[in-house]
């Protein structure tokens, strides 16, 4: 990790769903294979909206729904799979291992993962944690590098601020 005085954050205002959309297609710019986040905010605070931005600029026009039920969608892309995961049903964090998870980001995909405090512990370690936070009709986000890698992603997709 890096030191604390280098952390690497960006944040944004993000007016109605169009904004959170464009700020997805944002973070797709520079996703790399391998790369893991974690993405915070209470229900309906517009997460799967997120990634459903990440995911049409990734050029993926299928459905994107929210994988509360499933646990986990996968989607093939060119350059790799991307998972999305929710973690919001999960009671123990063992679940994350009892669903054979633990395998999946080998280094070939990108994991987004809604609720990662559900599965604490047993998730890979995140490059770049997304926090959304809803504010009236809006939302607000803020993304913390947490990893070298993390913070070379969002110098270069985001501006900090």
């Amino acid at each position: 990790m890096h030191k604390a005085d280098d952390t690497v954050r960006c944040r944004r205002h993000l007016a109605d769903e169009g904004s959170t959309l464009a700020f997805g297609a944002q973070l797709a710019r520079e996703l790399e294979a391998g790369m893991t986040f974690y993405l915070e905010g209470d229900l309906g605070a517009g997460k799967t909206t997120l990634v459903r931005g990440i995911l049409r600029a990734l050029g993926y026009d299928g459905r994107v729904k929210s994988p509360t039920y499933t646990l986990a969608e996968s989607y093939s892309l060119p350059a790799f799979e991307l998972y999305h995961f929710d973690l919001y049903r999960m009671h123990d964090p063992r679940e994350w291992m009892d669903a054979g998870f633990r395998d999946i980001n080998n280094g070939q995909a990108v994991s987004l993962i809604e609720w990662p405090e559900k599965a604490a512990g047993w998730l890979p370690p995140p490059d770049v944690i997304v926090r959304l936070t809803i504010r009236d009709e809006a939302r607000d986000v803020e993304c913390e590098a947490v990893s070298p890698r993390g913070a070379r992603y969002l110098e270069t997709c985001c501006t900090p601020c």
